[in-house]
């Protein structure tokens, strides 16, 4: 089967950087979510989806992402003229960020206003370290997300990481930890792109973007 072609990215913007709730950018494009763990490698498959390495900070430091940062993709569809735009909204890391309990409280209450004011929100993308199984708090921002009917979509980084043998293991042990009704998964990395191009396939299709007026190019 051949493999799917991802769009080109012609163009990727910051937009803005958010740390109070109800200061949002007004809406337009449709807008895919990334959470995960401070170092998850969430920085490294941003810049990967955008095709560009520098579009968001790839630090040492876990815990860097203070607010919910917005970033704007202009995206030629494959086999098209189209030039269309997604939004990926970037959320504040969680779990090993060596940061307060009050300011982990706050990010909480961040994340929770935007996803309940986004109408434009189409997917949730939770990302997992291909080496390690779910922790709690992934287990209960699905389960939050399930309760709010969010679309979301697991993303098992790192897979560069384990020999080929060993990512079939690992997709069932990510799976096995939501549950008999996981969400659905994909496997990637990236630092090498593995899985990228499928995950776009899942982004274009969530955010119904063949189904949307072009831009003038």
């Amino acid at each position: 089967m051949a493999k799917p072609a991802p769009p080109a990215v012609l163009d990727a913007v910051f937009l803005a950087e958010v740390r109070e709730a109800g200061q949002w950018p007004p809406e337009g494009p449709p807008e895919v979510a990334i959470a995960g763990r401070s170092n998850v490698g969430k920085s490294t498959l941003l810049n990967r989806l955008a095709g560009r390495r520098t579009l968001a900070r790839v630090s040492k430091t876990p815990g860097r992402t203070r607010g919910i940062i917005f970033y704007d993709l202009s995206l030629r569809l494959p086999g098209t003229s189209e030039r269309v735009v997604l939004r990926l909204v970037d959320l504040p890391g969680y779990g090993y960020a060596q940061v307060s309990r009050d300011e982990r409280k706050a990010w909480q209450r961040l994340v929770e206003g935007y996803v309940k004011a986004r109408s434009s929100l189409r997917l949730f993308l939770i990302v997992l370290d291909a080496r390690r199984p779910p922790g709690e708090e992934e287990l209960q921002l699905a389960e939050w997300l399930r309760s709010e009917r969010v679309p979301h979509h697991l993303v098992v980084t790192k897979t560069d990481k384990l020999r080929a043998a060993e990512q079939g293991a690992a997709r069932d042990k990510a799976r096995a930890g939501f549950g008999p009704n996981p969400p659905p998964l994909s496997l990637v990395s990236g630092e090498t792109g593995e899985g990228v191009d499928a995950l776009w396939a899942t982004l274009v299709a969530a955010a119904g973007l063949r189904d949307r007026d072009p831009e003038p190019l």
